[in-house]
């Protein structure tokens, strides 16, 4: 033994200082490698979609009511058991129903707190007892593992458990009691959750989503495109506040950046209402299909809508020609425009432009913001620096996040890995340095905690939020993926062919095997067990488009969450389930909202496809876990031998 290892075990014999401790934690972590893996549920693309999400989230993606129809069969009817279910998910809500239509209330908490302990012994059981133990609620914790543990010294156990029921009703406790045993459940249905990428955009409530996921027990992040885009934002970078407020003008979602992060936009208001008084702004109508707007605020929000997105091309031409490394002077479009023909030529053809009113934009200097154009950005990114809450957000997600993720033999990214023609990494050139595959992902996300923890006005915390913009935007980003982000063309040209953005050769080889093999072994998983799960890209299961690639191997789980992409894909996201015994593919149907669940015990409806069936239960030592635990476990067996020989003296407990 050399003198560190010596060193180290004499640090952890502080922890073990006796023979008989060591000996106890080495049997209790030998016992919890034998038992069964914790269930992982990936999500992705969610997009703002708060009621769907915080749904999924509370049924375990359908697990619930599989545990109750596993420990009911038929033994409740079919009304009992949604009425149960919805119980579970929304307890505050539902038991307040109860008490105004139920006549015998005392009766009814009875049958209810003996359904739910049976539905919680069933959840906790694949858990040890210490982990079961810190999950449970503070006030009730002693009398939920009461219930919930069976106990061979108790002789009348029926009666046992009746009278702590009985005490918890004529104390009036009953609700509170139901309500722990409910949220329990929900925590105990999903061990581990992985979010990959786009928690931003298009829907309403991504800082309601946030706010969930920073109290959620067990989470990990993978940045989408979007998530990136805020994150540069929230650094205070002008380009990615641009492209924030332009999209959350674009889908109505204005109201969620004023009440749902406190960001001032009376400043641009006032700036669009007079700028563009005059201007109809049709080209910048809002979608408006999921908010009630009046006449009125659609008129502000569209040529709000306006001014910013003139803003943001504005910001992004003097950001492309202020870092030439990132090769996209093709993106620089207002110089081509000319305003006497109201046309413009990209790529040596002209176009007619269906909006020629740019009343800020000087024809000699294109790019450059008029004096009030500056005064907004200047209000705007101070709001954004300032706003408290978004910046605890963007510091968890910073906190739990990353561009990948390997977990239990399966990399997890949201875009793709940008290839070549022949299935190669594709090198990309980046300030005079090469990088391909792991080693530019890895090189990006440094330069994007950069650019958000980096010292203010330093050349490293700029590049670094150019950076994350870069990842928003360019071709070679591997969560973009495409040749050019088609913005303005979608605005200003009746042209459709003009609006594709043709993707990576990723997306044309996710079916090929040595592809998939060689992205796999990049990131150090084994290709034989391991599997790819990828977000960013819908599947459109309406057009006959399968999430599953590669025969299993590689997944694509964005199945739109958001109403924006529910049309293109038919159904309403995606859950992939993995636990001891394989993997699930889980599709959602459209949620209508928590009141209609509630109301009318309405849930989601779930078809579950499966993936991949383990051909032996998976136990704790197959993951990741269970290799730091036996890693401990080694460990704690040089302790044992170091006291056995001498080598260290026991201390007295």
């Amino acid at each position: 033994m050399n003198d560190l290892e010596l060193k180290y075990l004499k640090s952890i014999a502080n922890l073990y200082p006796t023979i008989a401790a060591a000996s106890t934690e080495i049997i209790n972590l030998q016992s919890i490698l034998n038992l069964p893996k914790g269930t992982e549920h990936f999500l992705t693309d969610i997009h703002g979609a708060d009621e769907q999400f915080l749904h999924v989230l509370k049924n375990g993606s359908g697990s619930v009511i599989r545990k109750i129809n596993d420990a009911f069969g038929n033994t409740l009817s079919s009304r009992d058991k949604k009425m149960l279910a919805t119980l579970i998910y929304y307890p505050e809500q539902k038991i307040e129903m109860v008490l105004k239509q139920e006549e015998n209330i005392e009766d009814w908490y009875k049958i209810t707190l003996h359904r739910l302990i049976l539905i919680s012994k069933r959840v906790a059981s694949k858990y040890t007892r210490s982990k079961v133990r810190k999950a449970l609620p503070k006030d009730f914790s002693y009398i939920i593992e009461e219930l919930i543990t069976e106990k061979a010294e108790v002789l009348d156990k029926e009666g046992y458990y009746n009278e702590i029921i009985n005490t918890i009703i004529r104390i009036g406790r009953a609700k509170e009691f139901i309500i722990a045993l409910s949220k329990l459940i929900q925590r105990l249905v999903i061990d581990h959750l992985h979010i990959i990428g786009d928690i931003f955009d298009r829907g309403p409530g991504p800082h309601i989503i946030m706010d969930t996921l920073m109290d959620y027990h067990s989470v990990d992040i993978q940045w989408g495109n979007h998530d990136i885009l805020w994150m540069g934002a929230a650094s205070g970078h002008p380009a990615c506040i641009a492209n924030v407020v332009r999209i959350s003008a674009k889908h109505g979602n204005l109201d969620m950046l004023e009440e749902g992060y406190g960001i001032n936009l009376i400043p641009l208001a006032t700036f669009a209402l007079n700028t563009y008084k005059d201007d109809t702004c049709q080209r910048f109508q809002v979608d408006s299909s999921a908010c009630n707007y009046d006449e009125k605020d659609l008129e502000i929000d569209s040529k709000m809508h306006k001014a910013i997105t003139v803003i943001q091309f504005k910001l992004e031409g003097q950001l492309i020609m202020r870092r030439s490394d990132f090769a996209m002077e093709s993106r620089l479009l207002l110089d081509k425009i000319d305003f006497d023909k109201n046309t413009i030529v990209i790529d040596g053809q002209e176009y007619e432009l269906l909006d020629s009113n740019f009343p800020t934009i000087d024809r000699a200097n294109p790019y450059q913001l008029t004096e009030e154009e500056e005064q907004v950005m200047e209000r705007l990114k101070s709001a954004f620096q300032k706003c408290e809450k978004l910046q605890k957000h963007v510091r968890f997600l910073f906190a739990k996040g990353s561009l990948y993720k390997v977990y239990n033999s399966n990399l997890l990214y949201h875009g793709c890995v940008p290839l070549n023609e022949d299935g190669s990494f594709k090198t990309v050139t980046l300030f005079g340095k090469q990088y391909s595959g792991r080693a530019w992902y890895d090189y990006l996300e440094n330069c994007a905690r950069k650019g958000y923890y980096s010292e203010e006005n330093t050349e490293v915390r700029q590049k670094g939020q150019d950076i994350m913009w870069y990842i928003w935007s360019n071709e070679n980003s591997p969560l973009f993926g495409k040749a050019k982000m088609a913005t303005f063309e979608c605005y200003f040209l009746s042209e459709e062919e003009m609006h594709k953005e043709k993707k990576n050769h990723y997306y044309s080889m996710l079916e090929e095997e040595a592809v998939v093999n060689r992205i796999l072994e990049e990131f150090g998983v084994d290709s034989e067990i391991g599997h790819i799960i990828n977000g960013h890209m819908p599947v459109e299961l309406k057009k006959g488009e399968n999430p599953i690639k590669c025969n299993g191997k590689l997944l694509i789980i964005d199945g739109g969450f958001s109403k924006a992409y529910q049309r293109k894909t038919g159904i309403a996201g995606y859950t992939l389930i993995s636990n001891s015994v394989g993997l699930r593919l889980v599709s959602h149907e459209p949620f209508e909202s928590a009141e209609d669940a509630i109301v009318n015990e309405k849930d989601i409806h779930s078809d579950t496809t499966i993936v991949e069936s383990f051909p032996t239960r998976r136990c704790v030592g197959d993951t990741d876990i269970g290799k730091e635990l036996k890693e401990k476990i080694h460990e704690l067996e040089a302790l044992l031998r170091a006291y056995r020989r001498g080598t260290l003296i026991e201390k007295e407990a």
